[in-house]
């Protein structure tokens, strides 16, 4: 896995040349708009007056895994999604081109402000796109292109689990991650493994639909696309549902939302908080950023659901 310098000062000089040569047209403006754990996004404005999105990520090959991300799942879903205009790799970029969405991602604190009536809105139409995906089935669980488990838990346990506790071992013994971040990550997996397994059917998802990944119409918070996949798979639906908690997506109730809309485990609670805290510590392995306040967040409210009765197995 290389790691990429994708900062202005090194992308700028040669981002439009790239733009030029993949679609045949110069690039009038290029604007920075914002980025994520995994890349930088720019806004470009063509000579024949299109407006693309680019995307340059931290880590090379990631631009053909967010590709193939799109477009099936803007196939599944009725909430528009970007198309995929190109790709790019050279060995000091990673591109992918997109179409662009209009509206602002629902991160902003000002949408906070908005109605009751419409945050309730916003959510039902997140839900209904995300049931969507979660309708569409396999026969097996794991990557988009070659799943091979049969189980859930088999996926889980070899592909994230095991080498993600591993790793941040390690990292604990050198003192670049906490000892007692590790226990709570170590008893917590110990719950998890515990539990009963039910027989889920391999869904599709979108792993990554944040608050941040979300894009709505600014002054009626009407939902207008859903951006920037990262780990799409054929999973349990339950893991898609972590990000909906991320930042303040409470705020907006859009994982009640879905639990009033969809029928969920005895154990829906503890797993989703278990993913959240796993995902995050394992963001240090995957050349991602680091959030210490989500990562916080995260983990008291896994000490919480570990402490409830219905978890003692």
């Amino acid at each position: 896995m290389k790691i990429l310098d994708n900062s202005d000062k090194h992308l700028l000089p040669f981002l439009p040349e790239i733009i030029s040569k993949k679609l045949n047209k110069n690039v009038d403006k290029l604007k920075f708009i914002g980025g994520g754990s995994f890349g930088r996004v720019y806004k470009a404005v063509l000579s024949d007056g299109e407006t693309i999105a680019v995307k340059a990520y931290r880590v090379q090959g990631s631009q053909y895994e967010e590709a193939e991300q799109l477009k099936l799942l803007s196939e599944n879903t009725s909430v528009k999604m970007p198309e995929v205009l190109f790709t790019y790799e050279d060995e000091d970029a990673a591109i992918l081109a997109m179409s662009f969405c209009p509206g602002q991602n629902a991160l902003s604190p000002a949408f906070l402000l908005k109605g009751k009536h419409q945050k309730q809105k916003f959510a039902d139409d997140v839900v209904s796109g995300m049931l969507q995906w979660h309708s569409v089935t396999n026969d097996k669980f794991g990557d988009l292109l070659n799943p091979k488990y049969d189980t859930w838990r088999e996926y889980y346990k070899k592909e994230k689990q095991e080498p993600w506790l591993a790793a941040l071992k390690e990292l604990s013994n050198n003192g670049k991650f906490s000892k007692k971040k590790l226990q709570l990550l170590t008893e917590a997996t110990e719950l998890f493994n515990n539990l009963p397994e039910e027989n889920k059917k391999p869904v599709l998802i979108h792993a990554d639909l944040n608050i941040m990944n979300i894009m709505v119409d600014p002054k009626t918070l009407e939902l207008t696309a859903f951006i920037d996949p990262c780990g799409s798979i054929w999973a349990d639906r339950e893991y898609d549902l972590f990000q909906l908690r991320n930042m303040w997506g409470d705020a907006y109730g859009l994982y009640e939302t879905y639990k009033s809309k969809s029928t969920t485990s005895k154990f829906t609670d503890f797993r989703v908080a278990y993913y959240a805290s796993m995902h995050e510590a394992a963001m240090r392995l995957k050349g991602g950023l680091i959030m210490p306040l989500w990562e916080d967040l995260n983990n008291a409210r896994l000490k919480k659901e570990m402490k409830k009765p219905d978890y003692k197995i």
